[in-house]
């Protein structure tokens, strides 16, 4: 190991990461009815969640805190079964921190309160960093680099950010204005008409909710924000803002690591984006590379068989082309084509599916059409249904159509039972 591992390793093992897991994703309407945003699933085989905790693990960052609050018990119930195995014994552990009105009798009201609230947990694990990180997003990155930077700058705090166009900025996403040095000069909270950068005008500086801290300045400043009674709570909206004049604040700009080109990361905040980003998944050279060795992403996984795909006859193939198929599926006499199939999905025959994204547990009956949709978990698809080709039959119908043509069909949308989320 180069001395500059050793120093990445030194940073890393002496960092505490709080992942803040409690977002409700309304924009997300009833896929996020039942479950917490972090806790939907993504990529086949996978929850939202295990992307920021993958990157802690890789990046060497084994102690972790996960902030839940919003009907979080499939989020629990995934941390439980998938990140559970961790040795405290040998300083590394996935601990769950519900909201337990530890410093007062609320809820947590905002992403600093729901950090302050767990300052002794904190304390108790002596870090010289803390780390404030989304548990929304899905991406990777080495916070190894971040860490670095933020040391090498003698940093109070760090903000993790991206190049992102303006009008995707728009009302969604802080922004930063930065010196030469990256030093952050202001900081807007979803700003309706962000701020440019200089050397590229279609695009501004966003913030991805990633923060690194000193450790005790960052619950100095928690404990400054907790006694102010018209505080909002927030580190975009009130700690950000409060500290950039007086202290140093820096950018840490997250590029990808092979050409330094902007890096792979997605909000999936909306039915579209999340549609969208699975999309991508089944092209034949996806933005992001689930199959990278060296940056394995971890979940729990169930014992299933194989996919299977049976009959081969003329008008009754099972076959997925353009596609990912995960463990448990069984395509029979049906065609799927660029499509996402999560775990122990049942397509019968004589059926086209096609740019569909179908959670875990579908059973897809006999000659139905599907076509731009996403399918939510359990749900059992009648025989001959066809959805996704006349907007006006799916809203009749109850179906939710998006304003990019996307249909979502959930179990209640279809008169069935709600369970197992």
């Amino acid at each position: 190991m180069d001395q500059g591992q050793r120093y990445i390793s030194r940073l890393t093992r002496n960092t505490y990461a709080i992942i803040l897991a409690g977002g409700k994703g309304s924009r997300l309407h009833e896929l996020t009815n039942w479950r917490a945003k972090p806790a939907l699933f993504f990529g086949g085989k996978f929850r939202i969640i295990d992307f920021p905790l993958s990157n802690c693990i890789n990046s060497g960052v084994r102690r972790v805190g996960v902030v839940t609050q919003y009907k979080a018990h499939s989020l629990i119930k995934h941390l439980v079964r998938g990140w559970g195995h961790f040795k405290k014994e040998l300083g590394e552990g996935v601990e769950i921190l519900p909201a337990s009105q530890r410093y007062s009798d609320n809820w947590y009201m905002g992403t600093a309160d729901a950090v302050f609230q767990n300052i002794d947990i904190i304390r108790g694990e002596i870090p010289e960093y803390v780390m404030v990180l989304s548990g929304d997003h899905v991406y990777r990155q080495d916070y190894g680099d971040m860490l670095a930077y933020h040391a090498d700058m003698n940093a109070d705090m760090t903000v993790s950010c991206m190049e992102v166009p303006l009008e995707e900025a728009a009302g969604n996403f802080g922004v930063m204005s930065v010196d030469r040095d990256h030093r952050i000069l202001a900081f807007h909270e979803k700003p309706a008409h962000p701020q440019a950068l200089p050397d590229n005008p279609a695009n501004c500086l966003a913030s991805m909710g990633n923060y690194v801290f000193k450790t005790e300045f960052l619950f100095e400043q928690l404990r400054h924000d907790a006694k102010n009674d018209h505080s909002d709570h927030d580190f975009g909206k009130n700690i950000i803002p409060s500290i950039i004049s007086d202290h140093k604040v820096f950018a840490y700009r997250f590029a990808d690591p092979a050409d330094g080109t902007k890096a792979y990361w997605r909000d999936v905040g909306s039915l579209d984006s999340f549609w969208q980003a699975n999309m991508e998944l089944v092209e034949p050279t996806p933005k992001l590379n689930l199959y990278d060795p060296r940056w394995p992403i971890w979940t729990f996984q169930e014992q299933l068989p194989p996919a299977k795909f049976v009959f081969d006859d003329d008008n009754r193939r099972g076959m997925a082309i353009d596609s990912m198929v995960s463990s448990g599926c069984i395509i029979s006499g049906s065609s799927v084509r660029k499509s996402l199939l999560f775990s122990n999905v049942r397509v019968h025959s004589y059926s086209v599916i096609e740019e569909a994204v179908v959670l875990p547990d579908v059973e897809i009956r006999r000659h139905c059409k599907l076509r731009k949709v996403i399918i939510d978990r359990g749900c059992v698809i009648p025989e001959g249904t066809v959805i996704g080709y006349s907007h006006d039959d799916d809203i009749r119908r109850g179906f939710r159509v998006t304003a990019k043509g996307v249909t979502l069909v959930t179990r209640e949308m279809l008169g069935q039972t709600v369970g197992g989320l």
